[in-house]
């Protein structure tokens, strides 16, 4: 039998490829006249010619630069730029990059296979935030108490190399390159490979809609690789019709799942990818993953605010075709408005209908299936009854829906405990694939600033516009309002966002973790097993003139779990419905007693119940 592969490199058209010569480099420069290979070596620089070849693109192979060694180029014999990508940095985005062997890391869990989709519970986490010393080492120390509270999967925010110290990641401009502070791209493996030794996969989130604003050299020496005259929330659109730019992303994306065995994608913000060719990106990269890479399991997910359905729909086996699951923000904003009553800005669209809203989302996955957004004044959505509820993404908490406040709070600061806790065992209990945000399982109150690292104009300018963003708000109509936003370039802001983890020493947060505990193991023990072969047009809900609702999914086998709910303060009656409500197991109930309330028929509230039956039970009116 040949030997078990301990190493892996994933060859990018882009990027520098060792070889038996030293290594090749490559560029692609159809703008200009000259480009030199620059290599250092104590200090001192050198330049050599490299040679221009057919369709824009400049290379040379040379053994001026060792393993580990500087390198850049030097466009027209002036300015020196890193390589967009490079596998690593000698610094930060504006100094030479670093040659690395993809070989040097052998692998413990190279046999890994990864997880089905259906047994996927997320953990969202910012690596510069989640421990004090923010880097992927410290990390692998906490690996363990999640795999202890039922976490299956850790999904990292966007880790490219970015801009400053810190940051959320989404400004990333070197897509190759672990950020250097983090503890770069062998930090980076050592966490992935921790993470499978303890059965834990691990996703990434990547940006493929823009590059950040601070060492992004492209337009230098490739200005062909943007649109300007197409313009996005972040600034011009990438030029995805040059095939230089689209291999550039597609091969990004196959980079990390092969040569750092991430086991699955999160696509940020797909909606703002204004690609002008006939496949989407989109399209083209969930179908090479799935191509490419079939010796195990791996995973795509993406976040878009238009509810289409193209990407996550299913084989006549159940089968994702290209992307497993949508993030759902219409899940998130009905939780988020029962539970805190706020109604501006998007939230507008859920203050009336909550109730039937959520349970619709619950049933159906989207609230906004075509129907009229008055926030934004336009039809929204498609139909998506007919996809397992496993095709969504769901949760009450997100990087964005905390960071996106002006102050960075958490719910647990702005809705009541019973409330929360009735939401979370929605959230883990239900078929949807779960997500909770870092520290959410113990009810940690430290918020989640959103902050960068930016000087000089560009961080006047990212704090002038941050600030500018909540003028619309009631509560920052004026200027000494605004004011009292956090700085996002003070280190303080960062600092503030850090996971305080002495707090689950207290005893009401030590309360909320062992709950999180508890539904989660019900969730592997009793849910998971049942996510599979779900038949189309699973889920059905009922709601009452009230603030109760039931919602229903018939899973594998006929098994049907239900849902009774009411998240208001005052007791509602429960819909009539043709299920027996004492019919199958009771799951959980919260708080206790809610089981005896949903057969008499009237829920107190906020209170939950799960039960699960089979179908046959439900038709006869039969119960244990």
């Amino acid at each position: 039998m040949p030997a078990t592969q301990t190493t892996f490199e994933h060859e990018t058209s882009w990027g520098p490829r060792l070889t038996d010569h030293g290594a090749v480099f490559r560029l692609w420069a159809p703008a200009i006249q000259k480009l030199d290979l620059v290599s250092e070596t104590g200090g001192e620089r050198q330049f050599h010619p490299m040679h221009k070849e057919d369709g824009g693109w400049w290379s040379i192979e040379t053994d001026a630069v060792a393993v580990g060694g500087g390198y850049g180029f030097r466009v027209d014999e002036g300015l020196v730029v890193p390589d967009p990508a490079a596998r690593a940095q000698m610094g930060d985005v504006h100094s030479l990059s670093r040659l690395v062997d993809p070989h040097a890391y052998v692998w413990k869990t190279a046999a890994w296979k990864g997880r089905p989709w259906r047994e996927t519970v997320f953990y969202e986490l910012h690596i510069g935030t989640f421990t004090p010393e923010g880097t992927f080492d410290a990390a692998i120390d906490k690996l363990d108490y999640l795999v202890e509270t039922g976490i299956t999967a850790i999904e990292l925010m966007p880790v490219a190399q970015f801009g400053g110290k810190r940051g959320w990641g989404y400004d990333g401009v070197l897509l190759y390159a672990p950020h250097e502070v983090y503890g770069g791209a062998e930090g980076l493996k050592r966490l992935v490979d921790a993470a499978h030794e303890r059965g834990l996969m691990v996703f990434l989130d990547v940006v493929y809609n823009h590059f950040g604003p601070d060492g992004n050299y492209i337009s230098a020496y490739a200005p062909e690789f943007f649109h300007p005259e197409i313009h996005t929330a972040w600034g011009v659109a990438i030029a995805y019709d040059a095939p230089p730019v689209r291999d550039f992303m597609v091969d990004n994306a196959l980079f990390w799942l092969n040569e750092y065995r991430i086991d699955g994608l999160r696509l940020d913000a797909i909606d703002s990818i204004e690609d002008v060719t006939d496949e989407p990106l989109v399209r083209e990269l969930a179908a090479r993953v799935r191509e490419k890479i079939t010796d195990r399991h791996v995973h795509l997910t993406s976040e878009d605010a238009r509810n289409i359905v193209w990407h996550i729909e299913r084989d006549d086996k159940g089968k994702p075709l290209l992307v497993s699951g949508e993030w759902n923000d219409d899940f998130h904003h009905c939780a988020h408005v029962l539970a805190t009553h706020e109604s501006e800005s998007y939230y507008s669209d859920y203050v009336r209908k909550s109730v039937s809203q959520m349970a619709r989302s619950l049933a159906e996955g989207f609230v906004y299936q075509g129907e009229h957004s008055r926030h934004r004044d336009e039809n929204v959505g498609e139909r998506s009854d007919g996809l397992p509820p496993t095709a969504f993404v769901n949760f009450i908490q997100n990087h964005d829906q905390i960071g996106n406040r002006a102050f960075g709070d958490r719910l647990t600061d702005l809705a009541s405990r019973r409330v929360i806790e009735c939401l979370q065992t929605i959230l883990l209990l239900s078929p949807q694939i779960p997500l909770i945000f870092m520290g959410e399982e113990f009810g940690d109150t430290n918020p989640f600033c959103f902050f960068t690292d930016f000087d000089g104009e560009l961080g006047d300018l990212v704090r002038e516009g941050r600030r500018a963003e909540f003028k619309k708000f009631a509560a920052f109509h004026d200027e000494e309002s605004r004011a009292l936003i956090p700085d996002p370039n003070s280190e303080a802001t960062f600092r503030h966002s850090a996971i305080d983890w002495a707090m689950i020493d207290k005893p009401t947060n030590r309360r909320r973790l062992f709950m999180v505990r508890k539904l989660l193991q019900l969730r592997r023990d009793v849910i998971m097993p049942l996510l599979e072969d779900i038949p189309p047009h699973s889920g059905s809900y009922a709601v009452t003139d009230g603030c109760a609702f039931v919602v229903s999914w018939t899973l594998q086998n006929g098994q049907v779990l239900r849902l009774f709910a009411n998240l208001d303060d005052e007791p509602w009656t429960l819909p009539d419905t043709e299920a027996d409500r004492d019919a199958g197991e009771l799951l959980f109930a919260h708080p206790r007693k809610a089981a005896e309330d949903v057969h008499d028929g009237v829920l107190s509230g906020p209170s939950v119940v799960f039960r699960l039956t089979k179908m046959l039970e439900i038709r006869d009116g039969s119960h244990d």
